[in-house]
């Protein structure tokens, strides 16, 4: 393809180090470089070492081909470098010539630097040296990046595939539990009317053997063997006993196929106890994953893209409080330590809501519940770990709650500092969170407020007659959150004393408040599921909804009750509460869904209800999407399994 001019390979590689191509003017001189034979014309780079250059010319005249191809003529070298505002001067002689004879014109060019700055010619040469390494170099990094993409996604993809699969278990395991209950309900039914049955035979055929008795004691031999009355006796004796023998075999049947179903119950209890106790914690690594490391906060929603990115502060005092359940210590300290230093509040008192990525407030709205919630997470900490840091912040809250107690005649809390309407919800947080920093800090004021919360509630929310607890001062609508936070709040021996019925509390909840509904899983199955509605469906048109997060909140009072009667020395009643706790807590198992979003990875987690987009019934709808997941929802299924009462301070 091209023709060596003169000079051997050795000398061609004294000059020839290292492959790069940028732009170089050239222009010829005379021998004595005095003289221009040539204008400036522009060649590139081939080759580059630090003793000259190799020179690619396209369409070189002929009149310069001779100059060059006899070495006749010296080169005037302006070298652009992109690091240099301006081209590299230098002079060179002509070592070697290459010409191309199928491409007319087109020169190979070794020229041998004469002059050059040697600290530009440096430059020159680790400008090539760079940049021939960084093709391999880059190319090397994206082989890596690609393989570790390909690897991170194939890990995930992994991951999320198991994760899923985990749930989808779950949810076979209390699909199958729950048919195999219904089986031995069925089977219990059936054998105690075969047992009634045989009952009443037995008692056919006593009675039957009895009148044959005393038949037979009137009659003679004779008249004994022709009597058409002795013989309709033995028929019916007969005819009865084997109708007996019948049941008996049917109920030894049934009594067997019991005792199978009951060893597969028990298999699949313990396979159920493995299970949850997996989810569990893939629901506590749900929450850690959707805390943002530099804020603290952690996102209440994933799967509504409305409310993306958003922290409410109630569910931060939920995830805060989870956090602490575990020990997680720094976890819990890096959300508390943005409120108490970093977050923007109004009138002493935190905004409901911030963006999880850099703390600014997302809406601008102030009410006394979420703030009590916060506080109540500070306390947790503080007693788990001793540390002080944050009971400043629990104590301000307080005392802006208090200045907006001190504004009622009757003691009670409003919503927030700038509403009018009273809730029992809030009222029930501020008793729980003062007797707490009394307990913290023995200091009375606190006790005194909480005396007052009780006394109002007592005064404007609890009715013992028809309606046990309203939802506020003048408003009766049933929340079923007021009615487990009565119990999980006040504590079932404190209500008894000021005349409120705890069993009747929960009572109205179940009649009221529990639903049976279809829940569209996101991976198209659809399973019936028992828990609690946030209000009575019959008063919406919506139909059932359930709440995970209520229905947790109710597992919890359930477990309070049963506490309350096991101390009371009442077993048996207690029991009956602890069954209730254990067969809701099922029904939870059965809302447990994947984490829709890549980061989610699909760990487990739980969604605000079993419908999206619907009124609670309380002034706010549900979030968007089918596989919505919650933090509220997630936090408290965690606490109702492991018996945590936030409303109380673990110690």
């Amino acid at each position: 393809m091209f023709r060596k001019k003169r000079e051997s390979g050795q000398e061609r590689r004294k000059f020839i180090r290292l492959d790069t191509v940028f732009p170089v003017h050239f222009q010829l001189l005379s021998q004595d470089k005095c003289k221009e034979l040539s204008a400036k014309e522009v060649g590139f780079t081939n080759n580059i070492g630090k003793g000259g250059i190799c020179l690619c010319v396209h369409n070189l005249k002929p009149e310069q081909a001779i100059l060059i191809m006899g070495k006749q003529a010296k080169m005037g070298l302006e070298i652009e470098l992109p690091i240099n505002r301006k081209p590299v001067a230098a002079k060179a002689g002509i070592a070697w010539v290459q010409e191309f004879k199928e491409q007319p014109g087109k020169y190979l060019i070794g020229l041998s630097y004469e002059d050059i700055d040697p600290v530009q010619n440096k430059k020159v040469f680790r400008y090539a040296r760079a940049k021939k390494m960084f093709a391999p170099a880059l190319f090397s990094i994206i082989v890596v990046l690609a393989v570790a993409f390909s690897l991170n996604a194939y890990i995930s993809m992994k991951l999320i595939k198991g994760n899923k699969a985990l749930v989808d278990q779950l949810i076979n395991v209390v699909q199958e539990s729950s048919i195999a209950k219904q089986q031995i309900k069925r089977i219990v039914k059936e054998s105690q009317d075969l047992q009634s049955r045989l009952q009443a035979l037995q008692v056919s055929l006593s009675g039957l053997e009895d009148e044959k008795k005393k038949l037979s004691r009137k009659m003679s031999l004779a008249e004994k063997i022709s009597s058409k009355r002795q013989q309709d006796y033995d028929n019916k004796i007969e005819q009865l006993t084997r109708e007996k023998l019948t049941l008996q075999e049917r109920l030894i049947s049934l009594q067997n196929k019991e005792g199978v179903i009951t060893a597969d119950l028990l298999r699949l209890d313990k396979k159920k106890a493995t299970l949850e106790k997996a989810n569990l914690d893939k629901m506590y690594q749900w929450l850690k994953i959707h805390q943002n490391m530099r804020t603290g906060l952690v996102m209440s929603f994933e799967g509504d893209n409305e409310i993306a990115g958003w922290a409410f502060i109630y569910d931060q005092s939920l995830a805060v409080q989870a956090f602490v359940k575990f020990s997680d210590f720094d976890r819990a300290r890096k959300n508390l330590r943005f409120f108490s230093r970093d977050a923007k509040t109004g009138g002493g008192l935190y905004y409901n809501a911030y963006y999880v990525n850099d703390g600014s407030p997302a809406e601008y709205t102030i009410h006394c519940g979420p703030n009590i919630w916060l506080g109540i997470a500070a306390l947790q900490y503080t007693v788990k770990t001793g540390d002080k840091e944050y009971l400043d912040m629990a104590e301000r809250i307080a005392n802006a709650v208090m200045d907006i107690q001190s504004e009622d005649k009757d003691g009670g809390i409003r919503g927030g500092p700038t509403v009018n309407w009273f809730s029992t919800e809030h009222n029930l947080d501020a008793y729980a969170y003062f007797v707490m920093l009394h307990k913290i800090t023995g200091n009375p004021k606190y006790i005194r407020a909480a005396e007052k919360t009780l006394s109002w509630l007592i005064q404007h929310t609890y009715d013992r007659q028809e309606l046990p607890v309203k939802r506020g001062k003048g408003d009766s609508t049933i929340a079923t959150d007021t009615y487990a936070w009565s119990i999980a709040a006040i504590g079932p021996a404190t209500l008894d004393s000021i005349g409120m019925n705890p069993d009747r509390i929960i009572e109205f909840a179940e009649n009221n408040c529990s639903v049976e509904v279809d829940f569209a899983r996101p991976d198209g199955k659809t399973v019936r599921v028992k828990g609690f509605d946030f209000a009575p469906q019959r008063h919406l048109s919506r139909g059932g909804v359930c709440s995970p997060e209520w229905t947790a909140q109710m597992v919890m009072a359930f477990k309070l009750m049963a506490e309350y009667y096991y101390q009371k020395g009442l077993n048996a009643k207690a029991l009956s509460y602890e069954r209730k706790s254990d067969n809701t807590l099922v029904e939870l198992a059965n809302m447990v869904i994947s984490s829709p979003s890549p980061s989610g990875q699909g760990e487990s987690c739980l969604p605000y209800a079993t419908q999206e987009s619907v009124d609670t019934g309380h002034g706010w709808l549900t979030p968007k999407g089918r596989s919505t997941c919650s933090v509220a929802g997630t936090a408290y299924t965690i606490f109702a399994y492991y018996g945590y009462n936030p409303l109380q301070l673990q110690e």
